[in-house]
């Protein structure tokens, strides 16, 4: 189930804002492509962010993907639990297994992007 309280983008990442922080992952049809994540790389906090840049790496036994930032601004965290857990994308891609945080974000930046029904569209017509 695609949940719909978030945003989504064409490169399979999910969006929550909370003021000008967005908290960020990928979508469980990501993760469920990659198959079993073993390694993410993440940004180190301080690291500024343009929209549509790599910002992270997902290693699964298929095949390594770039992360995308939905939005400017600056990493203001990221979940460190990955580091020894990268399993938790794959079992819960939307609360344990979220990637990072972005601050500065400017709210037009993630109402710019797919809702869960305009994503689930998406991925109907072909997403890949």
């Amino acid at each position: 189930m695609i949940p719909a309280d978030l945003k989504y983008t064409q490169s399979h990442e999910w969006v929550s804002l909370s003021g000008d922080v967005a908290t960020m992952g990928i979508t469980d049809y990501a993760q469920s492509q990659l198959g079993d994540i073993t390694y993410v790389e993440l940004p180190a906090p301080g690291k500024q962010t343009t929209a549509g840049e790599a910002v992270a790496v997902v290693e699964s036994v298929k095949a390594a993907s770039d992360i995308y930032a939905p939005a400017a601004g600056e990493v203001s965290e990221v979940n460190e639990s990955l580091e020894g857990s990268p399993e938790h994308i794959n079992n819960d891609p939307y609360k344990e297994g979220w990637l990072l945080k972005i601050s500065g974000v400017q709210p037009s930046d993630i109402d710019a992007l797919m809702t869960a029904d305009q994503y689930e569209k998406f991925l109907e017509v072909g997403a890949d």
